[in-house]
């Protein structure tokens, strides 16, 4: 037998013993299935997915915590993941700066094959034990930072590579999987694995497995977030105002936030150069901008406790 054909064996048996490529019976006959009932069929599936993502809440709030602490230290959140997993954790990540006016550098999403892999599958990427490692050394990975290992299958090498790169540096492991003996469960300061079962096409991850991967991503982001000050009630009350539209719900929020009139919204904003949480403040303070600037530095950019503190 030749090594290529040793190692596919190895990669067949390891893949039997995987939840999410094992076949799902309640979709065995879905080629044969009308429309109306195919989606209703994947919609059944999907409906799976909250309750499984539920069950791993008090890890998913345990590596809040650690995401949290990093950030206080000048730490980073790093998402790295080949496939669709990797694409999910670049997407969140991008999203973190327009919708919490964080920068760029403090949620990195990192994919195996590069950022032509967002649309483009890379061949042979995910196989690279030392790409893992090589990407995360290239964006000067450090024992402040928090890695979140996304895999599915919780075996991607490249994901193995940079979780052990990581640990080797201090930095805190999170792998997020949805096979909960994988290795990379295994390996990881703290496993989130959504056991959400078989696929409706069998080792289609992109589905159920991709979903639950989404949600915990949400959660790890955007909790986080609410941690560190970045919104006030449930507003975004750091957006960035980089565009239209976004300006349009800078003004909404300050007018939610405050029950005051557009005119009064939109002058407030213009005072404070855009900045929604100043705005705030000066509306139901009556601070001016500078005394309103130090009110919000000597919160700790808390605009609830800015609020306490003026009451």
């Amino acid at each position: 037998m030749t090594a290529v054909a040793s190692d596919r064996r190895v990669l067949l048996s390891e893949l039997e013993l995987l939840v999410s490529e094992e076949r799902n019976p309640r979709t065995m006959g879905i080629d044969l299935m009308a429309t109306p009932e195919i989606v209703a069929t994947i919609n059944a599936e999907d409906r799976l997915v909250p309750e499984a993502v539920g069950k791993t809440l008090p890890q998913v709030a345990q590596a809040v915590d650690r995401i949290v602490e990093a950030f206080g230290k000048g730490g980073r959140l790093i998402y790295i993941g080949a496939g669709t997993s990797g694409r999910l954790g670049v997407l969140d990540a991008s999203e973190c700066p327009p919708t919490f006016g964080v920068p760029p550098t403090m949620v990195v999403g990192v994919i195996a094959g590069g950022l032509g892999a967002l649309v483009s599958a890379v061949e042979g990427a995910e196989d690279s034990v030392t790409g893992g490692a090589a990407d995360l050394r290239a964006i000067d990975l450090t024992n402040r930072d928090v890695v979140v290992g996304i895999a599915v299958s919780g075996r991607t090498p490249y994901v193995i590579g940079a979780l052990n790169y990581a640990k080797s540096l201090g930095a805190v492991t999170v792998g997020l999987t949805c096979n909960p003996d994988s290795a990379i469960a295994g390996l990881a300061d703290i496993s989130i694995a959504p056991l959400v079962g078989a696929e409706v096409v069998t080792g289609s991850t992109r589905l159920k497995s991709g979903t639950a991967q989404k949600l915990v991503l949400n959660m790890l982001s955007t909790a986080s977030m609410i941690r560190i000050g970045k919104t006030y009630q449930n507003l975004m009350v750091d957006v960035r105002t980089s565009n239209e539209k976004l300006l349009a719900r800078a003004v909404r929020i300050v007018m939610q936030a405050t029950d005051c009139p557009e005119q009064v919204a939109e002058e407030a904003l213009e005072r404070t150069g855009n900045d929604v949480k100043l705005a705030i403040l000066i509306i139901l303070t009556g601070l001016d901008v500078e005394a309103a600037r130090t009110a919000m530095a000597g919160a700790g950019g808390f605009l609830r406790r800015a609020l306490e503190a003026g009451a």
